[in-house]
């Protein structure tokens, strides 16, 4: 079954044009009948939309006869953790504020193509009415006792930037690393609808990287605007992607299996043969990382985008509680140091904005021609954005000048072909 809606991360679009309130709320009663009622559980980020969607969203459960369990403002790998059944964020995680959506959980874990695709089959259905809404007061609360005690370490001395992007993070994660006795300079904490992540957070590490080095911090980390992605900054002030956070935490926690993306930096992957380490590669998408993870029976897992994904009691990929593993990790020493094991392959990666969805032969093409030539010294990977209009054209090479010059050729080509 092919699905219309859903991308890779839930149903996402700009508020108003791809993503409406009616849409929202068939998706809440759609979602609702599928998993034949009951409880299902309310999360949404500091959106300025989310008010208006969340309300959506409980007209659509209470039609479907369900109860909708408002927790109000809450990070998504909260909503994952705490629901019992159901569990439904408003958000469009990492995307700039004028874009919104639906994220679901079922059982904490996210949901497969397949049963995003029976749900699809249910929007036009008729619900039996009667369901209802009811508010919960402490669930922050209770999420931040769960990763207190199983992520938290005794931080006392080490001095930490936390920029929150201005979203659902925005006063849980300063009172984590304050309750564990770490120096905090917080920054993306003032949410005002408008701001999550608008020059801060997981996709602009600039202000944090200033913060870091002026008040010379032992580390910075980032968030996403709901809190299911990570990235860090050393205490040079120099990003720390999310293979770099993997590497650091399977080489500290002795897994033997790692789940990652097509993403992935070679130079990761050379860390892990040496290591020992097995890699098992999915498609883009955390969803994907956590079903490889299922099948394999294994724990570590992500993306480079920040993804971070601990199983050891946790359900989902939680940017809070992967950098709590990360400050433990380095404790007694940096994290430059820490990263330096492994070599980044220079990677190039360029957004080409079109309207079409599918990919021209010719494209692929040239990308299996030139990837024959780069043979094990590189790679060329051209993938549609599952959140959002465009192509991303990813390049590596052992030779950063080689690298920016053949993703721009190949990013030319797509342009131009697509129009």
């Amino acid at each position: 079954m092919s699905r219309r809606y859903f991308g890779t991360d839930g149903v996402r679009g700009i508020v108003g044009e791809d993503l409406t309130p009616e849409l929202v709320e068939r998706v809440g009663k759609a979602a609702t009948l599928w998993a034949g009622g009951g409880r299902v559980f309310v999360g949404r980020d500091t959106r300025g939309s989310g008010h208006e969607l969340e309300a959506a969203v409980a007209r659509g459960i209470a039609s479907s006869g369900g109860t909708a369990v408002l927790g109000g403002v809450l990070p998504t790998p909260a909503v994952a953790l705490l629901a019992e059944g159901l569990g439904l964020v408003v958000s469009a995680s990492h995307n700039p504020p004028e874009y919104n959506g639906v994220k679901l959980f079922r059982g904490g874990g996210k949901l497969v193509d397949e049963q995003e695709a029976e749900i699809e089959g249910l929007l036009d259905a008729v619900g039996p009415g009667g369901g209802s809404t009811e508010n919960v007061e402490d669930a922050a609360e209770r999420y931040l006792e769960h990763v207190l005690e199983h992520f938290g370490s005794d931080l006392t001395g080490l001095r930490v930037g936390v920029d929150c992007a201005n979203g659902a993070f925005s006063e849980i994660a300063p009172r984590a690393f304050e309750q564990l006795g770490a120096e905090v300079h917080a920054i993306g904490v003032e949410p005002d609808g408008s701001n999550i992540n608008v020059g801060c957070g997981a996709t602009d590490l600039t202000r944090l990287q200033q913060l870091v080095t002026s008040r010379s911090l032992d580390l910075g980390v980032a968030f996403d605007g709901d809190g299911d992605r990570v990235l860090a900054v050393d205490e040079h002030g120099d990003p720390v992607d999310g293979d770099q956070i993997i590497a650091v935490l399977a080489l500290h926690l002795g897994v033997d299996l790692v789940a990652v993306t097509v993403m992935t930096n070679l130079g990761f992957h050379r860390l892990m043969a040496e290591r020992g380490v097995r890699v098992v590669t999915t498609p883009v998408g955390d969803r994907y990382v956590l079903d490889a993870l299922g099948r394999e029976g294994a724990l570590l897992g992500g993306e480079q985008s920040g993804h971070v994904i601990w199983l050891r009691d946790h359900v989902t990929g939680d940017g809070l509680a992967a950098s709590l593993l990360l400050c433990r990790a380095i404790r007694g020493g940096t994290l430059s140091d820490a990263v330096a094991v492994m070599q980044r392959f220079p990677q190039v990666l360029r957004n080409v904005h079109v309207s079409a969805r599918e990919l021209p032969q010719a494209v692929a093409d040239e990308v299996a021609r030139v990837n024959a030539e780069l043979g094990e010294s590189g790679r060329v990977l051209v993938r549609r954005s599952g959140t959002e209009r465009m192509f991303r054209v990813l390049v590596e090479a052992e030779n950063a000048a080689d690298a920016e010059k053949l993703c721009a050729s190949i990013a030319a080509l797509v342009q131009a072909e697509l129009g």
